[in-house]
């Protein structure tokens, strides 16, 4: 076995990326929602991508992921676990290397399960350090999956759910304000317009009376596992306390049913109570506590 390894050359490896995190579903947090995730600009510099071969076989990819401050990755389950420890290692010196650049980073944070034990002391050792006890700051997530049958809420009297259409600018205003952050941009947005994996009747936006967006719900399918899910749901501030985020949740969630959905993923922070109580009171349910770790780099 010689593991060979080059950076991102074409969008033709998103494709290759998202197979292989698919095909170990149950190991990897980012699977339904990667091409949202693989349209960011953190993608713009292909170096801050790496991909592993076995010959022609992808077994494994990692990307820095900026506008996330994350490492997001997949491995092949088959292979030796020193294969974490090489997406680790070149994290870091990636990580190091974008120091003075658009891309840099404070901290940079990683993803994994609970129970993933082996990658835990992978991560301890290369000096990520876990997040979900350490007073104020604490930072813990949860991945979900709906249980029920969805229920559909229709919006109050003057407000319409459609998709976006052609409303971009809209939308990056509205994402921004709502997670009070400028890194979704127009050029994220166009990317993610044209992945072969978005569906336009998914991307849905809650309208006011006034024609403003109030609310949107992005939602993912991929085929071959039957599986969608929901990445990024929000409302703005102006319109919190109308119900507008289970209305576009429920339905994003009855359009994912109606393309064949079997599995409804969503991933949360636990310690954000009005998202995490929205997927709860839907119908979603906690299938995996995901532990977050941080290593500092300035």
């Amino acid at each position: 076995m010689t593991i060979t390894y080059r950076s991102f050359l074409q969008d033709q490896d998103k494709q290759l990326m998202i197979d292989l995190a698919g095909q170990f579903q149950t190991d990897h947090l980012h699977v339904v929602d990667l091409p949202y995730r693989l349209s960011s600009w953190g993608l713009d510099d292909k170096e801050n991508v790496r991909l592993w071969f076995d010959g022609e076989n992808l077994v494994a990819w990692a990307v820095l992921q900026s506008p996330f401050w994350g490492i997001d990755y997949a491995c092949h389950a088959d292979y030796p676990a020193s294969l974490f420890k090489e997406i680790l290692a070149w994290a870091d010196g990636r990580a190091q290397a974008v120091s003075g650049t658009p891309y840099e980073r404070s901290a940079w944070f990683v993803n994994v399960f609970s129970g993933q034990e082996s990658r835990k002391k992978d991560l301890e050792a290369m000096g990520f350090a876990c997040q979900s006890d350490v007073g104020e700051d604490s930072w813990s997530k949860v991945f979900m999956k709906l249980s029920p049958e969805p229920k559909l809420y229709e919006p109050p009297a003057g407000f319409t759910v459609r998709p976006l259409g052609g409303d971009v600018e809209k939308y990056v205003a509205l994402h921004q304000s709502v997670f009070e952050s400028k890194n979704m941009t127009f050029e994220w947005r166009g990317h993610t317009l044209q992945s072969p994996l978005y569906k336009p009747e998914l991307d849905l936006v809650v309208e006011s009376p006034t024609g403003e967006l109030a609310a949107f719900c992005i939602c993912w399918f991929n085929e071959k596992l039957s599986a969608g899910q929901v990445e990024p749901l929000g409302v703005h501030a102006d319109y919190r306390q109308l119900g507008l985020g289970k209305v576009a949740l429920s339905h994003g969630v009855s359009r994912l049913r109606s393309m064949g959905a079997r599995d409804i993923f969503v991933e949360t922070d636990n310690y954000r109570n009005e998202a995490f109580n929205l997927y709860q009171s839907y119908g979603f349910e906690v299938i995996q506590d995901v532990l977050v770790y941080r290593k500092d780099y300035l």
